[in-house]
């Protein structure tokens, strides 16, 4: 079994399809550790093909667990297709809910509007609102697209409330002020999703 691919977290099974990220967060796990939760190491030494992650499923007791998360060593829309193929098997054998966390930078990685693509196969988008504004966010988020990316991201939140149940968009607790939290949680209302301030780890 490659822990590296599909591992425990709490009551979750997450896969890990890829390490490419379009982010370079300061406050990034894969910065002190490389293994989250019940995992062996999350650095992938190639990344897995759909066949390969579906044969990994048919190895765990499925019924353990209350949700599939694509949410690794990287971004999983970085894979978006993989991810899409992967998230139908899920639904068909085993009819888990499926949540993808998410920098959600998926528009600008795959050059075009991923949301409505989502439609029908993911319960639950959780995004890294990070901050209250495109300053901070460059600061702390540190995007290879640049500017205009946290615009990007706030788009696709707000697409995502049209195709998908639950969107929630997050910060984490030892980066903002209260201020600054306060005002993150006035974006994501002014949205209409849910905001979770994550505990850093």
């Amino acid at each position: 079994m490659n822990n590296s691919i599909l591992y425990e977290v709490h009551n979750g099974i997450y896969v890990n399809l890829t390490n490419r990220c379009p982010c370079a967060c300061v406050f990034c796990l894969r910065n002190t550790t490389d293994k989250v939760g019940r995992s062996d190491r999350l650095w992938l030494e190639k990344e897995p093909t759909v066949e390969e992650v579906e044969a990994e499923f048919a190895l765990r007791d499925m019924s353990k667990y209350e949700e599939v998360v694509f949410c690794g060593f990287g971004e999983p829309t970085e894979r978006l297709d993989a991810l899409k193929e992967i998230a139908s098997f899920v639904k068909k054998k085993y009819g888990k809910p499926i949540r993808i966390n998410t920098n959600g930078l998926g528009d600008l990685v795959n050059g075009r509007k991923i949301a409505p693509e989502l439609k029908g196969l993911i319960d639950v988008v959780s995004i890294s609102l990070n901050t209250p504004n495109e300053d901070r966010y460059m600061e702390e988020v540190r995007p290879c697209f640049g500017k205009g990316s946290y615009e990007a991201m706030l788009s696709f939140a707000k697409d995502c409330v049209k195709y998908v149940p639950k969107v929630v968009l997050s910060t984490v607790d030892t980066t903002l002020t209260k201020e600054e939290e306060a005002r993150c949680a006035e974006i994501v209302r002014s949205i209409g999703a849910t905001y979770r301030i994550r505990p850093f780890e």
